[in-house]
């Protein structure tokens, strides 16, 4: 298995194509209860079998099982022995941890405070990706970049990301960043998959213009594109996974199953999984940083990494995008229309990259 690696965004910082995400990481009940479960010596465990097979980045959130996934990331790279610089830390901030009105969203006071918990619980002195996990109605997005701008500067990150934005959020951000001279976003976290792709519409040609790179969460849309359903198999509460006991994110069944028909040969022809093919489009797309895999078990985690290895041919990935392409919506059946004949005026050679 050959791990390659990918530019974040525009940024010189060099991250593994996969990344383990340590939501799975931790036992205490709570809203992720369904999603974690595993205790600290499973979570080493995991984090010692992504960095023998070359990963070098794993993600967290401060709201993973209420810290300790973050706590179980710190003591992992502890006892592994990990160099810190041989290891890319991120992690996230937004979502509520406690039961008063600050104890949430993106305000100075928030961020501030919660940066320094995330270091206390991770063991570090910095991180190297710190994330909005969402985005704050009641917070001016100026204090949220200043506090951040603050964080970057203090040493407490080296880089800063933003999760589950919209376009026209992030090209916000970034605009008054430059007029500012603050930090700005080098990176975006979002739900991106074959079965779901509503994220080429606005956001991936704006992340390609503005050179952030994407961090895909959900790559395999919860369990759905793993290969254990089948068209006709709508009760998703018969079986183990993700999906028996949290049907997320959702998926438009008639083109999910219709996917999962087009990559079952594809996979029976390589002797490879139906989720490694869903994995190994990801990796294809030139707009993807990286994929965060969200594994229990070391079987799993080894699947996820064995699509590194697998090379789509063109015609596959023509075969997939077919069958997976979202319907046209307004404006962008109106650019096509427009631009055909701008675009047959100039040598394909010397069309805009």
């Amino acid at each position: 298995m050959t791990m390659r690696y990918n530019r974040l965004g525009s940024t010189g910082l060099i991250v593994s194509e996969l990344c383990p995400g340590a939501m799975t990481f931790g036992t205490m009940p709570g809203r992720f209860g369904a999603i974690a479960g595993l205790d600290q010596d499973a979570s080493t465990a995991l984090v010692k079998q992504s960095f023998d097979a070359g990963i070098n980045f794993i993600d967290t959130a401060n709201v993973y099982s209420s810290g300790q996934s973050e706590r179980f990331v710190g003591q992992a790279l502890k006892d592994l022995g990990t160099a810190r610089s041989d290891v890319i830390v991120a992690t996230k901030a937004m979502g509520s941890m406690g039961q008063g009105p600050n104890d949430a969203g993106v305000s100075r006071f928030h961020l501030l405070h919660q940066i320094d918990a995330s270091l206390e619980r991770l063991g570090l002195d910095h991180v190297d990706l710190y994330q909005i996990h969402g985005w704050d109605t009641q917070t001016p997005m100026e204090e949220a970049l200043r506090a951040l701008e603050d964080i970057v500067r203090t040493g407490r990150a080296r880089y800063i990301g933003v999760s589950n934005w919209a376009a026209w959020q992030i090209m916000k951000a970034l605009g008054m960043a430059e007029r500012l001279g603050l930090t700005k976003f080098a990176s975006l976290q979002a739900y991106y998959t074959i079965a779901g792709r509503e994220l080429e519409r606005e956001i991936v040609p704006m992340l390609l213009s503005e050179g952030v790179g994407l961090m895909v969460w959900s790559p395999l849309a919860g369990g759905f594109l793993s290969g254990k359903y089948s068209r006709g198999d709508d009760d998703r509460s018969k079986g183990e996974g993700r999906r028996a006991e949290f049907d997320f994110p959702p998926v438009e069944l008639d083109r999910g199953y219709a996917v999962i028909d087009a990559m079952r040969p594809i996979a029976e022809s390589r002797g490879a999984t139906v989720a490694q093919i869903a994995l190994a489009w990801l990796l294809h797309q030139p707009v993807v940083s990286t994929v965060i895999v969200g594994a229990k078990r070391a079987d799993q985690l080894a699947d996820n990494i064995g699509a590194c290895d697998i090379e789509l041919t063109a015609a596959e990935v023509g075969q997939l995008d077919k069958v997976s392409r979202l319907p046209r919506e307004y404006p962008g059946w109106m650019f096509a229309m427009q631009g055909a004949y701008r675009d047959t005026s100039v040598s394909p050679r010397r069309q805009p990259k």
